[in-house]
């Protein structure tokens, strides 16, 4: 008799009329929310401005969704072309079937395009979502729980996953590798914050950071997973991807330290205000001073040039008349002087 496991739920979509709600779809669309709300604040936090991650968001996610579709049909591709398989299954997205490699390197493009529309580099910009995209990742994942599927080795753990007799599968307890995976991200998400707050990582090494610690614990994960999969030399060849992804993260991060330490001090161009202020970069309070008194000079010097030649006429006269009364007082003074002085 088991004592304890974790169930899975009956069915994984509920319908609202004729309107299918799907767990996966959900577990999706709550983690692209949690990224995006979480790579916001972390943005403005650095110098950047609101809306900005949702914007670039808007070219990363599509881009993310179908690069993780096609490594998924890719490197499954016998679920979908082999014979007896029906290949339309390739473009039901709501079964299930994401690849992550695939998702992150195909939404890296797509951000990679909103970061060139707005002027922006996409390492600050990876930087500001990477704990964000860990705990999607962590949301995600149980969008596999709805589904029954990506479970691991038979176990009698407390913690084992029931899961139900259906199409390409046996009932069982089995380690919830969902879960595992789940966890594995919360923790990285959280590890990435701390690191950064903590070494004030910049030019993408705590993205690198984030890629290097999930990897690490795909390698054990991926491993306990049972569902069909190619093999290179013994290994799921997840497994072999996460190693290899994984130590480029980790030679990026060394390599970027010693290249460029530090952080960005400015990581999005700010726009000139209607108030006349000047754009990011260019001329401060005492350009702006500077700028005012040349103006004034060049108004003092418009002023002379316009009068006319009868004002010039009577400016000379008076000019000339204080002349005289000033050599007259001269004259007067050095006589005094005299007399006073043969006494």
């Amino acid at each position: 008799m088991d004592l304890a496991y974790i169930p899975s739920p009956s069915t994984g979509v509920i319908h609202l009329g004729p309107i299918p709600l799907r767990g996966y779809a959900f577990c999706i669309i709550i983690g692209v929310f949690v990224a995006v709300w979480l790579g916001n604040k972390r943005w403005i936090a650095r110098g950047g401005t609101a809306g900005t991650v949702a914007d670039i968001a808007v070219w990363a996610v599509p881009f993310g969704l179908v690069g993780g579709r096609l490594y998924h049909v890719i490197t499954d591709y016998q679920l979908y072309f082999s014979e007896g398989e029906n290949w339309v299954d390739a473009f039901k997205i709501w079964q299930g079937g994401l690849g992550i490699w695939g998702a992150i390197a195909l939404g890296a493009v797509g951000a990679w395009i909103g970061c060139r529309r707005r002027g922006i580099a996409l390492p600050a910009y990876a930087d500001a979502i990477a704990p964000g995209i860990a705990f999607a990742q962590a949301i995600g994942r149980w969008g596999n729980w709805f589904n029954q599927e990506l479970y691991g080795k038979p176990t009698d753990l407390p913690w084992a996953l029931k899961i139900t007799e259906g199409p390409n599968r046996e009932a069982g307890l089995y380690h919830p590798t969902f879960l595992y995976e789940s966890l594995w991200n919360v923790g990285v998400g959280f590890l990435v914050i701390w690191a950064d707050r903590r070494f004030k990582l910049g030019h993408g090494r705590a993205f690198a950071l984030y890629v290097a610690a999930y990897c690490s614990g795909r390698v054990w994960t991926e491993y306990l997973r049972i569902d069909e999969a190619h093999h290179i030399l013994g290994l799921r060849l997840n497994v072999w991807t996460a190693i290899v992804v994984g130590l480029l993260a980790v030679v990026y991060m060394i390599v970027s330290s010693k290249l460029r330490p530090g952080r960005e001090e400015i990581v999005e161009p700010r726009k000139a205000t209607a108030e006349g202020e000047p754009a990011e970069g260019g001329e401060g309070a005492e350009g702006v001073k500077g700028v005012e008194g040349k103006a004034d000079e060049s108004a003092e010097d418009t002023a002379v040039e316009d009068r006319s030649p009868e004002d010039s006429e009577v400016k000379a006269e008076a000019d000339a008349d204080g002349e005289k009364e000033t050599a007259a007082r001269e004259k007067d003074g050095a006589g005094n002087g005299a007399g006073a002085g043969g006494r």
